[in-house]
């Protein structure tokens, strides 16, 4: 199984990827430009090629994350500005040779129109990708949240690429803190979970995980991010429930914990590399 983290891009991409490397993870997510705005950046596309390059020749998977204010269920004025936004990113995914950008999955637009927020988004995925023509994926994350949150459930991951023109442009990010804290995994379900999940098509188009222990019981809603081995409520024989499953086990998995000390994740990415690193 491939171990990463979220890296700094402070010195460039080929400088993330090198710390990936130092640190021993074969894969990391980055912010492909500054994390809190829209704007465009205009990137350093010679860095970008050098760390696609890097990547193939070490065996290492990168994911880019969209910025924070990204949102598929925008007010109308911030639509085209989303969609430069997001183009932008894929772009530089694109040319650092990552497998998608990550954007989260989107908001309940109306109390009173439920479908209203799902048909934003289905407008948006449609406006974007079909100007996208590259090989990176946009890589929908499911939504933290109380049971029946918007956003949550696997079948709502699934019935939006459904329904977009562009469903082959169009992959997931599984976040283990977020169904463990919107109900849709609880730790002791893992065969339900893996099962539903399979007959839906999810882990066909799952791409990458956000491999989150939780700081709260499962159920509560609350998206609070916690250490794998320590201090979170799923317990490693749950997480080993999840990881040993062969619809898996060829998944990158990024750590978005706490950091523990100076290193950052170099501790965690070994424990995890010892713990379910050789699963084959």
């Amino acid at each position: 199984m491939k171990f990463g983290c979220h890296l700094s891009i402070r010195e460039g991409y080929l400088a993330a990827a090198n710390h990936a490397l130092a640190i021993q993870a074969s894969a990391f997510q980055y912010f492909p430009k500054n994390p809190r705005s829209l704007s465009i950046k205009n990137f350093d596309a010679d860095d970008a090629g050098r760390c696609r390059e890097y990547c193939f020749g070490h065996q290492i998977t990168s994911v880019a994350h969209t910025p924070y204010p990204t949102n598929l269920t925008p007010s109308e004025k911030k639509k085209e500005m989303l969609i430069s936004s997001l183009l932008n990113d894929l772009e530089i995914a694109d040319s650092c040779g990552s497998i998608g950008a990550v954007v989260h999955f989107g908001n309940q637009t109306s109390n009173t129109d439920p479908l209203s927020g799902y048909q934003l988004i289905i407008e948006m995925l449609n406006r974007i990708l079909a100007k996208w023509k590259g090989k990176c994926k946009l890589l929908l994350e499911n939504n933290a949240g109380p049971p029946g949150s918007f956003g949550t459930t696997l079948e709502e991951m699934v019935q939006v690429r459904k329904l977009s023109s562009f469903p082959d442009k169009i992959g997931f990010c599984l976040d283990t803190c977020h169904a463990f804290a919107s109900g849709i995994w609880n730790g002791d379900d893992s065969k339900a979970f893996l099962t539903n999940g399979t007959d839906l098509g999810y882990f066909g188009g799952l791409e990458v995980i956000h491999l989150n222990n939780s700081l709260y019981p499962a159920g509560q809603g609350k998206d609070r991010h916690a250490n794998i081995f320590s201090g979170g409520y799923i317990t490693e024989e749950q997480m080993h429930s999840l990881l040993s499953s062969p619809v898996l086990r060829q998944i990158p998995c990024i750590l978005e914990t706490p950091k523990k000390s100076e290193n950052g994740y170099e501790q965690e990415i070994m424990q995890l590399n010892k713990k379910w690193g050789m699963l084959h």
